[in-house]
């Protein structure tokens, strides 16, 4: 097929609709390209449910094979159970999964070895340049000795690693819910929580890349409906939502209530912690609760600001050293798991707290949660940099008020704070507005859409 890479080669991955955008072919140019760019003699592969995901990841697989390189094929996995093998085994690996998209999508994450994240500034752009390049004259030459597929299991090794970073030997019996999506949790999170002291009552653990129930993006409120019924129903301790390729997570309390992932985050902060000594960095994006710097300083921690994206988390947390990061997005990161980001020891993470204490878990994560926060509101524009300006002109001279850009625009009082972002792939302006009170949040999100929408 012609190849249009623009529209398929993102940041941070690779993702478009199969198909119409990209296909098994294209797919073994990538495999080879990926094999010459990262310049390794074996690799490891894994895909998730879609109906598209195993045909692709083979052919990805044939294209590194034939420049060479041994392939590992872990087969159907989660996105951070591929990156647990490409740290164990310390290889580049891939995987191909379009996490919460429709089902016509499929996508590919890359990692070099020990899961260090291949974007557009480290290996991406040189990726697309070489399947480009050969899409539109031939195939590179295979090497003179083809490089093996050999398959290997890893679940059982991924859950057996995972709980050996939490400890929930002595946590008290707990009811959980979880709510699969259809996706990957529905393969990992049984060998995960096997012969913990869980109830664990599954919802659509059923591995279907259609979505048929919901889509499998646990941040839209309409896609957790169904597990606050069964939580509230099932009379549960709390409820666990994972996305498509189950490497973010959302949690509901006992009584069906979202917890803000930046409590989650808080949480697990003061949890690593308390690991650590009382003290380490803790890495968050600037649209993350002001809950989540005060309890990170509150245990001993020194909190670091980033943009928003895994690429700047990952890197920020290798630079620094840094032994947990969270996003708002509920990808959370661990120093411990190569500095990827795993919905599941997230999750193990929250089951350990509240099973460690006899409360419920409202009342555990009521001390995480300090602030009212707007959420994520999308707003669609004519001129994005336009209306960045006019914001940036109707606070600037505001007494008492700061601005930065680190990214987006970032406007600061005593009170309150929001920030708005571009996205980079439509013509959306993003804000987050959060304040000490419900009023106060209303009154500044609403003047500054009224800004955006202006």
């Amino acid at each position: 097929m012609a190849a249009d890479l623009s529209q398929i080669v993102k940041a941070y991955d690779v993702r478009g609709v199969v198909p119409d955008q990209w296909d098994e072919p294209l797919a073994e140019l990538f495999g080879a390209a990926f094999a010459q760019v990262t310049g390794t003699s074996a690799i490891v592969v894994g895909h998730d449910m879609r109906p598209s995901s195993p045909g692709l990841s083979r052919a990805f697989a044939r294209g590194a094979a034939a420049r060479g390189v041994d392939v590992t094929e872990i087969g159907l996995c989660s996105t951070d159970q591929l990156y647990y093998a490409s740290g164990a085994l310390d290889l580049p690996g891939a995987m191909f999964t379009a996490s919460h998209n429709p089902a016509q999508y499929n996508g590919i994450k890359m990692c070099r070895a020990g899961a260090a994240p291949v974007g557009q500034d480290t290996g991406l752009a040189d990726i697309r340049e070489l399947v480009e390049t050969w899409a539109d004259s031939s195939a590179p030459e295979p090497a003179a000795t083809a490089g093996t597929l050999t398959q290997r299991d890893t679940l059982e090794d991924y859950a057996a690693h995972l709980r050996g970073l939490v400890d929930l030997t002595s946590i008290r019996p707990l009811k959980v819910v979880v709510d699969a999506g259809n996706g990957m949790g529905g393969h990992t999170v049984p060998t995960a929580f096997a012969g913990l002291p869980l109830t664990l009552v599954p919802m659509y653990f059923e591995l279907d890349g259609t979505f048929p129930n919901h889509e499998a993006n646990p941040l839209d409120p309409a896609n957790i409906v169904d597990l606050q019924k069964r939580v509230r129903e099932e009379d549960a301790d709390l409820g666990i939502a994972f996305d498509g390729d189950a490497d973010r997570c959302f949690v509901v309390d006992e009584n069906g209530g979202p917890i803000s992932p930046s409590a989650i985050t808080a949480l697990v902060a003061s949890r690593e912690l308390a690991k650590h000594g009382g003290k380490g960095i803790i890495i968050h994006n600037l649209i993350t609760s002001w809950s989540v710097p005060e309890v990170v300083r509150e245990n001993g921690g020194t909190p670091v600001r980033t943009r928003v994206g895994h690429s700047f988390i990952k890197a920020e947390m290798a630079k620094s050293g840094a032994i947990f990061g969270g996003e708002h997005s509920a990808h959370y990161y661990f120093a411990d798991f190569w500095n990827a980001d795993t919905g599941m020891l997230a999750a193990l993470h929250v089951l350990a707290a509240l099973g460690g204490q006899e409360g419920p878990l409202s009342g555990l994560v009521a001390q995480y949660d300090r602030y009212a926060a707007s959420g994520e509101i999308n707003s669609t524009v004519d001129d994005q940099t336009a209306r960045l300006a006019a914001i940036k002109a109707a606070y600037e001279a505001r007494e008492g008020v700061t601005l930065d850009e680190l990214d987006g625009l970032t406007i600061t009082s005593a009170d309150w704070w929001f920030n708005v972002r571009a996205s980079n792939t439509e013509p959306l302006l993003r804000l987050n507005a959060e304040a000490r009170d419900e009023a106060t949040m209303t009154k500044i999100r609403d003047e500054a859409l009224a800004i955006i929408r202006g």
